[in-house]
Parts: structure tokens; C-alpha cells; sequence
């Protein structure tokens, strides 16, 4: 849900003119790359490697996450890392109370863990599965008390929302609130708020927190317990998770203890987060109390004398629900299946607007580390600082050798060139308006001189073509796999399993969309700001008007019309406004109204266009000179221009499932 600052940015120039299955599915098919480097066994690493000990992580940890905090203006934060069963480290840095100078402490300060919930959500799903209660590979239809419609007529499976690749749009209406009285339950946010389908299912995958939503509504369903209670009784309580809860609001023997959300340590609190797609993300836990769950993970769904998946249930989330060419991270039912730095990695972020959180497992070492943050940052500084933290403990604990780059093949500079345009991203919006923030935050993948090529999301990075479609890092891992979907180009980052970058059509271009929007707009503009100095010209000096008739009429109208698109658009911008703050909970129910009106006033522009064709044929058979001509049809492509970017923007439309 994050929208890039220079989209804001963008966004604002234009608007301110007026005042965001299983293997055998079908999948996308990825060349064989070539073969990842392999990490120097333990016995060859350096003799200089530090040991993964208490004392040891406690100094390091101690040497990062200060500074980090201090410079990325970040209130605080809980680390916790987990070896053979134990906890080896756990501690809290900064507050979890600015104001009140509350200390963070990870055994009774609980964090909103964002989409990190997922995991004990898809824990769950996998406990049905071993009660025989859900079947992975049917029809999920069949445990809704409501139906979803796939593309293509085809069916959505478990496997498929495991492996975010049901195909659903991406949604922001009530995924957030801060209003306890405009919380809904799961059960209604689900059938209210029914995702429609970009894909067919298996087809793509597109991360959905709908599609997790969902999961936890038939896990409510087919165990006949609602659903908070279902993981308190069969998760929680088993593994002593004592502090942690889907409940929201915080019950009131857990609100005393629940961390302050910043957007920054310098600015006030935030007011607490209440996530809609509760099984997604509506967590508020302990850092020791993550620990726990990391234990039981690692030891195969067991925790002391309890245990809460059977062992080759648990293995499951070490194997990928869709293969994957090597070197390419992917997904093991619902669990991040990665490699980094040559060994397996599993686990799940998470994000909310003032929360930001992470948890790694490295089964073979059994090893776990959690970290959550309870601030945004200074221009969003937390991402890099998790991600940071995160790489900084791989590479002392589990160095592997640094990778060396294979050499271009000889068509790379050409290849470069003929991938090189816009993308956007297959976790997208495509119905109402919030269709235009995912319309101008398109990924733009640059051919360099050097026969290497750049991609805008991924700063500081140059890939070069080692294969046929198989593009590496230079000096690094990270790779990309050039495919197709629906029939367009599209583009595979080894980092991302649960998205791709497909090619945007010229009619979805960003860079075309922002010339149309924005010549468009400042002709509309200039006709206003000359209508009213071109009157008071020729008054002035006692000049005729230039027309007369219906002619006149059509200028006049013309110029109202102008006026009349500059108000419709900035009518819309308090609409996305709060986008550009990230102030989601704004986006409810509430606005139904205002925004049908504004989709009742489409007729503005249509209109507009309509005056704008008139004046420009009056123009042509009337005795007016070039310039009178030239400047109707300008003014007539704009008026044209406008309604295009309306519609492209999903202003034009009539859903209020946006």
C-alpha cells in the first residue's frame, strides 16, 4: 500500500494545477539460470567469523540499532533471535511511549506485526488441513457461505491463496481504521469488499491481503470457532504466546501494554491501527512471544511439550507451493521461501503505517531473528534500516563468498534495448480511483550504455544479461527473469515471489499519461487565467469581441467548461488526498456519497469535450483567422486529453469498491 514519494510528487504537480494450486498450476515459466554461487561450508569459513552467541549479538546489536534509531528518527524497536530451541537474544532499544519516556521492553510491549500475522493465519489453515477440514487443492468456494467468480471460469484453491495467486485486484477501501465503530468483522468485510480478478487463478502472482482475509474466514467456518478465538485456543495458548492477539481493539488486559505507533519520534502518536482484513495483519504481539512461535517453527511445530502442526505438516513450509527456478525466491504455503547468502531462509515482513516488522528462520541452523519497529522514520528510513539489520546479521553469522558476475552474452545490449519501458506491477488496482496511484507508480527498466539495464524500484543496482532472458546483478545475487503474462512482456525479481513487472501498454504508460494529464491540464488552465485578461484588453482599448452569435456562445462556454474541469478535478484531489498523507483510514463508507457524486458529475467533462467540439466547428466555418482555429482545436484536445485521464484515473465509473 506504500505510495513513492516522488508519486506524491508527481500527483501533486498535476492536481494542485486546479487548486495513486500447486506446481502443476499454471505458472510462469522461467529460463534455467545459471548455477547460484555455493557458500563456503562452516568448516571454510574465515577464522575471524564471529560465533552466534549471546554476548556477541548483544554487542552488535547494540553497535546498529541505537544509530539507527537516533538518525532514521525512529522511536523504537524489539529484536529477538532464537537458537536450538532457546531464546539467545532478546532486547528492547529506544520508547515505546516518546512522551512518557516509556522504555521498550520485548517481554511486555506488545507491536502491531502487520502482515507477520499471516503466518500464524496460514499456521492455522494448516491445522485444518490436518483435521481434514480443508483441502488444499479444491475449490474454495466450497467452504464460503458467498460465492467468488475467477476469470476464465475458473476455480480459486487454498494452494492459490497461499501462494498469492488467486488473481485478485488489490483493494483500499476499509483495509484501515482507527474508529473502533467502523471496525468490520471479516465475515462483512469480505462480502462487502469483494476483490475483482485481474487474473485467472495460478495464473500470476499478485500479492492479497483479500486472499488472506479469506483464508482466515474459512478457518472461522470449517472449525465452526470465530476465528480469533479459533488461533488463541489452538495456537497461542499452546505455544504460552500469553501476549499476543488478533483481538481489536486490545482487550483491556493487554491495552496497557501495547506500544504508541509514530510516523516519526519527533512527532506526535498516532492513534492505534485497526486492520480490517483482520487473519492479514491484525496481530499485536510480544517479541518474546514471537519467540516462541520461532521455536516451534524450527522444531517442527513443536514448543516444550506441546505441539501444534505434526512434523511433515510444518516441513511443508520449507517447500515452495510452486517451483521456482533456482536462485528465485518463492512461496511455501504462505511462508517466504528464500535464499540468502546460500542458505534457506523462511518467514514474513510486515507493515502497517506506523509499525514494521520482520521474522527470518534459517531451518538448517535453526536459527530465528524478529525484529519490529514502532515508527515510519524520516522519509520512510525504517525500510532501510530493517533490511539493513537483517542483511548485517547474514553476512556475520553466515558469510558466503562474495559473488562474481558470468560475463554478458553477446546480444545483451540489444536485449537491454528491446525490454527497456514501463511496467506496473501485478499487485494493482485497476477498479475506481485508486487505480491512479498504481497507474503512476510504474517501474521504468533503463537500458545503460554499458549493455546492463537499471530498474527504478531497485536503486544503486545493475543487472547484466548472463542468459538468454536471465539477468544478474553485477557483483551481487539478485536476479531477473524476463517472461510473458496475458500476452505482454513481463519481468521476474528473484526478491519477489509474490508480484512480477508487466509491461504497460501505451494506453496505461505512465510517462504518456502524465504528458496527456498534464499538457491537458495547463492548456485547461491557461484558458482560464487568458479569459479574464483577454476581456479586460480589448475593454481597455474598446476592441469589438471577435464573435458574435452562437460563435460567442461557444467561446464563452468553452471557457466555462475549461473552469468547470479545473473544479471537477480538484474535487477529486480531496478525495485522494489522504493517500498522499497514507491516512487510509479515510477510506470507508463515509465517502460513499461524496465520491457517487463525483461519479455522477463525470457529465462535467463529457460535456466539456461536447462545447469544447462545437466551438472548434464554429471556428472552422465561420471567417476566423488561423490562430482563432488553431487555438479551438488546442483547446478541443484538451478538453479531450481531460476526459481521457478521468477515465484512465477511474474517476469515470460507478463502483464504490475501490
Amino acid at each position: 500500500m506504500r505510495a513513492r514519494h516522488w508519486v506524491a510528487g508527481i500527483l501533486a504537480c498535476i492536481l494542485a494545477t486546479a487548486a495513486f494450486s500447486t506446481a502443476q498450476r499454471r505458472s510462469t515459466s522461467l529460463p534455467a539460470p545459471a548455477a547460484a554461487p555455493v557458500p563456503a561450508p562452516a568448516a571454510d569459513r574465515p577464522s575471524n567469523t564471529p560465533q552466534l552467541t549471546a554476548a556477541d549479538v548483544g554487542a552488535w546489536a547494540d553497535g546498529y540499532m541505537p544509530a539507527a534509531l537516533r538518525q532514521g528518527k525512529i522511536a523504537g524497536a524489539q529484536i529477538v533471535v532464537v537458537k536450538n530451541g532457546q531464546v539467545l537474544f532478546k532486547k528492547g532499544y529506544g520508547y515505546a511511549d516518546v512522551a512518557a519516556q516509556r522504555p521498550m521492553d520485548p517481554d511486555a510491549i506488545l507491536m502491531r506485526i502487520g502482515s507477520t500475522s499471516k503466518l500464524l493465519t496460514w499456521t492455522a489453515v494448516l491445522q485444518q488441513v490436518e483435521a481434514g477440514k480443508i483441502d488444499l487443492t479444491a475449490d474454495v468456494n466450497r467452504y464460503l457461505d458467498f460465492r467468488i467468480q475467477p476469470k476464465d471460469g475458473g476455480m480459486v484453491t487454498m494452494n492459490d491463496l497461499m501462494n498469492h495467486r488467486a488473481g485478485f485486484e488489490e483493494g483500499l477501501k476499509d483495509v484501515l481504521a482507527t474508529d473502533p465503530a467502523k471496525l468490520k468483522s471479516t465475515e462483512r468485510y469480505l462480502k462487502e469488499n469483494v476483490r475483482p480478478f485481474l487474473f485467472a487463478p495460478g495464473e500470476a502472482p499478485a500479492y492479497s491481503n483479500y486472499g488472506v482475509a479469506l483464508a482466515g474466514y474459512i478457518v472461522q467456518r470449517v472449525s465452526g470457532e470465530r476465528f480469533e478465538d479459533y488461533v488463541q485456543r489452538h495456537i497461542l495458548a499452546p505455544l504460552k504466546m500469553t501476549r499476543t492477539t488478533f483481538v481489536q481493539p486490545l482487550p483491556p488486559t493487554l491495552a496497557p501494554f501495547a506500544s504508541k505507533g509514530y510516523r516519526q519520534s519527533d512527532q506526535p502518536a498516532s492513534k492505534f491501527e485497526l486492520v480490517e482484513t483482520a487473519p492479514a495483519g491484525s496481530v499485536s504481539a510480544t517479541g518474546a512471544d514471537m519467540a516462541n512461535y520461532m521455536i516451534a517453527m524450527l522444531q517442527n511445530g513443536r514448543f516444550d511439550t506441546s505441539r501444534i502442526l505434526r512434523p511433515e505438516t510444518a516441513r511443508l513450509i520449507r517447500t515452495p507451493g510452486i517451483a521456482s527456478a533456482p536462485g528465485f525466491d518463492a512461496m511455501a504455503h504462505g511462508f517466504f521461501h528464500q535464499q540468502r547468502n546460500g542458505r534457506l531462509v523462511i518467514g514474513h515482513g510486515g507493515d502497517t503505517i506506523a509499525f514494521h516488522t520482520d521474522l527470518n528462520l534459517l531451518p538448517d541452523e535453526n536459527v530465528g531473528i524478529f525484529v519490529s519497529f514502532n515508527s515510519r522514520g524520516e522519509d520512510n528510513a525504517v525500510y532501510g534500516a530493517r533490511e539493513r539489520l537483517f542483511a548485517l546479521f547474514m553476512d556475520r553469522y553466515f558469510p558466503a563468498p562474495f559473488p562474481t558476475t558470468p560475463p554478458a552474452i553477446a546480444t545483451a545490449a540489444a536485449d537491454a534495448q528491446a525490454i527497456a519501458g514501463h511496467y506496473e506491477t501485478s499487485r494493482r488496482v485497476e477498479t475506481g480511483f485508486i487505480s491512479l496511484f498504481y497507474l503512476m507508480q510504474q517501474d521504468q527498466v533503463v537500458a545503460n550504455d554499458d549493455g546492463t539495464v537499471s530498474v527504478s524500484s531497485i536503486e544503486g543496482k545493475r543487472f547484466r544479461e548472463i542468459a538468454p532472458k536471465l539477468w544478474r546483478e553485477v557483483g551481487g545475487r539478485r536476479q531477473l527473469a524476463v517472461t510473458t503474462l496475458a500476452g505482454r512482456r513481463a519481468i521476474i525479481d528473484s526478491a519477489n515471489p509474490v508480484g512480477m513487472m508487466q509491461a504497460a501498454p501505451f494506453s496505461r504508460n505512465s510517462a504518456v499519461f502524465l504528458s496527456i494529464a498534464g499538457a491537458s491540464v495547463l492548456v485547461l488552465l491557461l484558458t482560464v487565467i487568458v479569459w479574464p485578461i483577454g476581456a479586460w484588453i480589448r475593454r481597455s482599448y474598446q476592441q469589438p469581441p471577435l464573435a458574435t452569435g452562437r460563435t460567442a456562445l461557444a467561446r464563452r462556454l468553452t471557457r466555462f467548461a475549461a473552469l468547470a474541469n479545473l473544479a471537477y478535478l480538484a474535487a477529486w484531489y480531496t478525495i485522494v488526498a489522504p493517500v498522499l498523507e497514507t491516512q487510509l483510514d479515510a477510506y470507508n463508507a463515509d465517502l460513499d456519497g461524496v465520491i457517487r457524486t463525483l461519479q455522477v458529475a463525470a457529465i462535467v467533462p463529457v460535456a466539456a469535450l461536447a462545447i469544447g467540439l462545437w466551438n472548434m466547428a464554429l471556428a472552422f466555418r465561420g471567417s476566423f483567422a488561423w490562430g482563432v482555429r488553431i487555438r479551438s482545436v488546442i483547446i478541443a484536445l484538451a478538453l479531450l486529453g481531460f476526459l481521457w485521464t478521468a477515465a484512465m484515473s477511474g474517476f469515470i465509473g460507478w463502483s464504490l469498491n475501490y
